[in-house]
């Protein structure tokens, strides 16, 4: 019996590296190289190559279009693309709800100025601030069936007043958006049924 690639439950988020291998006919790779280290240098590549890009625009402009919450957005699209929280629709979602609640929890604490503070104490407020965005994302996220992690980590961005400019905020979904946009052409030419806003369930058996 042939030996498979990869384990069982890693073949679907493998799947992808294997059929753009074959697609741009080096698909050879494989019988030189552990599957493991093709597959670690897909994951490497992609997300240089949009980060890249991203962190040239936000070069360009002078605009944050790269926070700290967009890597493991990356990570998810490219490890596990057909995992429910990397489709478009959980975190285009994902991050928007995160922003609100952020920019909600730093308006209503009445905070200023968290960034100098964060760095050596936590104040009550910022503490606060903190909490109730986390909580509000999560909550929110599981009214509107949305799953995406890397949100809990926007909205502390938010609240803990690294970014709360109105402008940057909108700068910051775009950037997600861009995000998306890369990795649904990536997953897409590498032969992966990655979809346009959400991944639709699977029809029960009839059997």
């Amino acid at each position: 019996m042939r030996r498979s690639w990869f384990a069982e439950e890693e073949h679907e988020a493998a799947r992808q590296v294997v059929e753009l291998l074959h697609r741009i006919r080096l698909h050879w790779l494989l019988k030189h190289l552990p599957p493991r280290i093709v597959w670690a240098a897909y994951v490497f590549f992609n997300s240089f190559l949009t980060i890249m890009l991203l962190s040239l625009l936000a070069t360009i402009t002078g605009s944050p279009f790269v926070f700290p919450s967009l890597g493991p957005t990356a990570y998810l699209f490219f490890f596990a693309p057909l995992g429910r929280s990397s489709s478009p629709r959980h975190a285009i979602l994902g991050h928007a709800i995160g922003l609100i609640c952020g920019y909600a929890a730093y308006i209503v604490m009445g905070s200023h100025g968290f960034i100098t503070a964060a760095l050596s104490e936590v104040t009550w407020h910022e503490a606060m601030a903190a909490a109730l965005s986390l909580a509000a994302t999560g909550a929110i996220m599981v009214l509107l069936r949305v799953s995406h992690p890397p949100a809990g980590a926007t909205t502390l961005i938010v609240s803990l007043g690294i970014l709360t400019k109105p402008e940057y905020l909108v700068i910051i979904e775009i950037a997600v958006i861009l995000l998306t946009a890369q990795a649904w052409a990536i997953n897409r030419i590498a032969g992966l049924d990655y979809p346009l806003w959400e991944r639709k369930p699977s029809a029960p058996s009839t059997v």
